[in-house]
This record gives structure tokens, C-alpha cells and sequence, in this order.
């Protein structure tokens, strides 16, 4: 990283004018947030613009965004609100910290009490779980099951664990992600919530109150009273059902090379094993669903060379490239934001081939 940059990579930004989202470059230095466009494979530089920091809130977990769970809102001293969008939960988590370190970064104690997780948790006296259940129930700003997916099969009316913590600390019934899970695990424990699902369920058999609930992107859960499990019918599971019936490894933003116009675009890709799949999802779309993917089976991964334009690729790239060549020999071209980044997605690949 280059001096006086606290943290760098890419966020998927909502417009001003016109409420859409695209994918940009953000670099966090001690008072400026700044973001780029890119294009051909490298930030376009000047910036496109730069958020102040000096005088800033943050919100994070923001839910503003049904179809955007992992949001950060910022808010500047002139009231300009900006959204911004990580590719998981661990990544948005990382950048709220950074971005919260460099507005506080005068004021030693406010970056010092960051530091610091509560370990102990009590329900203040004034809050029953009753009054939980309720809230989460509410039409407009409850908790909103829907369908999802493990191992090949559907169930219907739940919601995914870390979302019901962000839930939990945006209505202020938390303070941190720690006392969210001890209190779902309460909610559990009073046969309020119920776990759905494998992974879920695994974990209750832990002794520890806070790790019976798992703050977790693939963990379902419902309300006690609801769902059954919906089996797919023949005629609904297809390949990309059992696609996306893996458990996800690892996931992040990395830029692609596409196909056919050898343009390069920012993908959210999703590595899963059990099956070995590698997916790529338009982050600029709302819908959570992939833009392609392919079989890890039999694949061939390797780094590419920094100096000059390697063959077949187009662009003036910035660099950390590397190949994924799959069993039908098509030729994926990749994009990390750094050699660090780079070499884990390799090492993980690997793993699955």
C-alpha cells in the first residue's frame, strides 16, 4: 500500500443523481475517503471524488436496502449521505472499522473504545423479548423471511443469521455483533426462533449461549411457528441449484476480462466446494443471482506476470493478475487488488481442483 493509505479496494457506491449502483476503487486515507472509476483494467485517475471525513457519521449495519443487506451509510457535516457496498459481511465489518478509526482519528479514546468487545451481556430491564419478537414481526421495519437455499434444498420463510444481527444492532437492541448473537441465542432458548437446516442446527449443541446462534451468511432460521421444508420437485432442480448447493469458501470483488468484447468489469465472485464452483454475480444488480460460473473440476490456476501485458490479455491492466483455465479449456482472466489478494484466491482454488 502506498504511505498514508489506511485501506483500499473495491465498494460497490450508490449515485446521487440517479439512484444506481456501480463499483469503485475507494482509498481510505487519514481525513478522505476518495473513489475512482475504472476502466480497461485500472483506475482512471484523478479521482471521481472524494468524501470528507472530518465531522462524518457512519452507520453500519445499514438496512435501508432490503435487496443490499451489507451496506455502510455515510454522512457528511453538509448532510451529503453516501451508500456503500461490500461483498461480505467480514469485508463491510473491516472497512466500517477503518472508516471509523480515520474519523475519529483526533480523539484517542473514541479509537481506543473500538478496540474493546463487551463481553458480558444483559436484556435491559425495560426490553422483553416479547417486545423483540414483535418488532421483528413489524410489516415495515421487521425482519422479512423469504426463501433460501442449503444443500440442494428450499425452505420456505427464513432469514440468514448475520442479518438478524445487523437487525438486532440497528435497532439499538445490541451494541455489538457479540451481544446480537447471545441475545438470538436467547430468542432461541425461549423457543421464540428456531434453527433451520444443517449448519444451523449443528450449533446448538455448542455449550457457549453466544455460539449457539452463528453469525453466519449460509445459517437459516425462522420463527418457531413457521416453516416446513420444501423438497424441489424433479422438475425444479437444475444444474445451477446444485451449483450453489456448496458451502461458499471464500468470496470478494475481483475485476474480469469478459469473452467476447475482452472489456473488463467488476464481478463479485463466490468460490463454493461440494461441489467445486466458481461463480460471478453483477454487483450493480440488485437480484442475487450469478452472471456465469463454472466446475473447479479439473481446472488449472496459476499467477500471471506483472511486467508487461501478458497474451490474451487486453487493457492497460494495474497488474495481479491471474488464469483459470477449466476442464473445456475456456481461459478466465482475473484481477485482484493486490499480490497478497492474488495468491490467496490461488491458494484456495487450488484446494478445490
Amino acid at each position: 500500500m502506498e504511505d498514508g493509505v489506511l485501506k483500499e479496494g473495491f465498494l460497490v457506491k450508490r449515485g446521487h443523481i440517479v439512484h444506481n449502483w456501480k463499483v469503485r476503487w475507494f482509498i481510505l486515507r487519514q481525513n478522505t475517503l476518495l473513489y475512482y472509476k475504472l476502466e480497461g483494467g485500472r483506475k482512471v485517475i484523478p479521482p471521481k471524488g472524494r468524501i470528507l471525513l472530518d465531522g462524518c457519521t457512519i452507520t453500519c449495519p445499514c438496512l435501508e436496502y432490503e435487496n443490499r443487506p451489507l451496506l455502510i451509510k455515510l454522512k457528511t457535516q453538509t448532510s451529503t449521505e453516501y451508500f456503500l457496498e461490500a461483498c461480505s459481511r467480514e469485508e463491510r465489518d473491516a472497512w466500517a472499522f477503518e472508516i471509523t478509526g480515520a474519523i475519529h482519528a483526533g480523539q484517542p479514546g473514541k479509537v481506543q473504545q473500538l478496540h474493546i468487545l463487551k463481553n458480558s451481556f444483559k436484556l435491559p430491564p425495560h426490553i422483553s423479548l416479547h417486545h423483540i419478537v414483535d418488532k421483528m414481526h413489524d410489516s415495515s421495519s421487521g425482519i422479512r423471511p423469504s426463501p433460501n437455499m442449503e444443500q440442494g434444498s428450499t425452505y420456505k420463510k427464513t432469514f440468514i443469521g448475520s442479518s438478524l444481527v445487523d437487525w438486532l444492532i440497528s435497532n439499538n437492541f445490541a451494541a455489538s455483533r457479540l451481544e446480537a448473537m447471545t441475545l438470538a441465542s436467547m430468542l432461541m432458548e425461549e423457543n421464540f426462533l428456531r434453527p433451520v437446516g444443517t449448519r444451523s442446527t449443528g450449533a446448538i449443541r455448542s455449550g457457549d449461549l453466544a455460539e449457539q446462534f452463528l453469525d453466519d451468511s449460509m445459517a437459516l432460521y425462522t420463527f418457531a411457528e413457521s416453516p416446513k421444508r420444501k423438497m424441489s420437485s424433479k422438475e425444479e432442480i437444475s444444474l445451477s441449484a446444485v451449483e450453489l448447493s456448496g458451502t461458499v469458501v471464500k468470496q470478494g470483488y475481483l475485476a474480469k476480462q469478459g469473452h467476447k468484447r475482452k472489456n473488463w468489469k467488476v464481478r463479485r465472485f463466490v468460490l463454493r466446494k461440494d461441489p467445486a464452483f466458481l461463480h460471478y454475480y453483477d454487483p450493480s444488480k440488485e437480484e442475487n443471482r450469478p452472471v456465469g460460473g463454472f466446475s473447479l473440476r479439473g481446472s488449472l490456476v496459476s499467477a500471471l506476470e506483472d511486467n508487461g501485458v501478458p497474451t490474451g490479455v487486453k487493457g492497460n491492466v494495474q497488474g495481479n493478475l491471474f488464469k483459470v483455465i477449466t476442464k473445456d479449456d475456456t481461459h478466465y482472466y482475473i484481477q485482484a487488488s493486490s499480490k497478497a489478494e492474488r495468491s490467496e484466491w490461488i491458494e484456495a482454488i487450488k484446494k478445490l481442483t
